[in-house]
């Protein structure tokens, strides 16, 4: 199967960082790494679209960042980790059934079964 990346999840990004903050709250690579388990290596997600995608959502009101670790003066020492709130957890049932309903107005344009 075809490698997907960001370009191709635009409209769908938000969703998916949702449904794996859904598993618990995690920082951006911890996000990234949990997006490549589940599409099994073929979803290859930048940090350049998850960094902006992240703060849309933080916006919103759909997640919550919060800085973790001691600042050390170090790169790399303070991360910050995201959780789903209760209008995230809203959004993603929402944004799963806009997925549910694309699929099967694509299946029926393409002649797929539904």
């Amino acid at each position: 199967m075809q490698e997907i990346n960001g370009d191709k999840l635009r409209g769908h990004l938000e969703t998916l960082i949702l449904s794996t903050l859904e598993q618990g709250e995690a920082h951006g690579l911890e996000i990234v790494k949990r997006l490549d388990a589940a599409g099994s290596g073929i979803l290859k997600l930048k940090e350049g679209s998850l960094y902006p995608a992240l703060y849309r959502l933080d916006q919103a009101g759909l997640v919550k960042g919060k800085w973790e670790g001691e600042s050390t003066g170090r790169r790399g020492a303070r991360r910050r980790l995201y959780r789903l709130t209760r209008k995230g957890k809203k959004q993603l049932a929402q944004g799963r059934q806009d997925w549910m309903d694309f699929v099967t107005v694509m299946n029926h344009l393409l002649g797929a079964p539904a």
